[in-house]
């Protein structure tokens, strides 16, 4: 048995040593990048600001920093919220999303002083973060992947009624400027649930 699992053990490690070695040697990435960012002078500084005050140390922005899960991932997030929204969660992070948070609410140790940063710092931050951007279909999207989707035509056709299919409009058919990001939505919602007008 324990011959067994030693060369399980031993297949392992060989595996990984050939995985890591076809990584380095392809030109091509291991997976899609479905984010983006094109970054202003206001959001550069943003961007250098996020990391010397270890924003890092909870988030991940332009696939840098920690990786604990969504809400962690700020990848993507300008396609979620506008620059004056985040602004104003930098600023009163509870008043602004509208529940408890996890590090920046008062008396925290490792996120309160966010919110005592210079307002200048804090809406190049705001910049920076309205700035990083996902494409249609990625995780971070607010709108799902364009075309056809068995599971999503699956979900609609058994949960809409019919009347919804006449009157709305498939939000996966809409042009980027026309997907609207609500600032009083939950994040990773757009105003838009499943279907134009704001039906689910």
């Amino acid at each position: 048995m324990f011959t067994v699992a030693g060369a399980f053990v031993v297949f392992a490690v060989l595996a990984f040593i050939v995985m890591q070695f076809v990584i380095a040697k392809s030109d091509k990435p291991l997976f899609e990048t479905r984010t983006h960012a094109d970054l202003s002078p206001e959001g550069q500084h943003g961007s250098e600001l996020f990391r010397i005050n270890g924003c890092t140390t909870c988030h991940r922005a332009l696939r840098n920093g920690t990786n604990m899960g969504r809400t962690a991932d700020l990848d993507g997030i300008g396609s979620r919220r506008t620059a004056d929204w985040l602004f104003a969660f930098l600023q009163h992070p509870e008043e602004t999303y509208g529940a408890p948070t996890i590090d920046h609410h008062a008396g925290e140790h490792s996120a309160a002083y966010v919110a005592q940063m210079p307002a200048k710092d804090l809406h190049a931050i705001a910049v920076f973060l309205s700035e990083l951007k996902s494409d249609q279909g990625s995780s971070s999207a607010p709108v799902p992947p364009k075309g056809e989707s068995p599971f999503i035509d699956a979900v609609v056709k058994m949960m809409a009624p019919k009347e919804w299919k006449e009157k709305y409009r498939d939000i996966r058919d809409k042009a980027p400027a026309e997907q609207v990001v609500d600032p009083a939505a939950p994040a990773g919602q757009s105003s838009d649930a499943a279907t134009e007008g704001g039906q689910p």
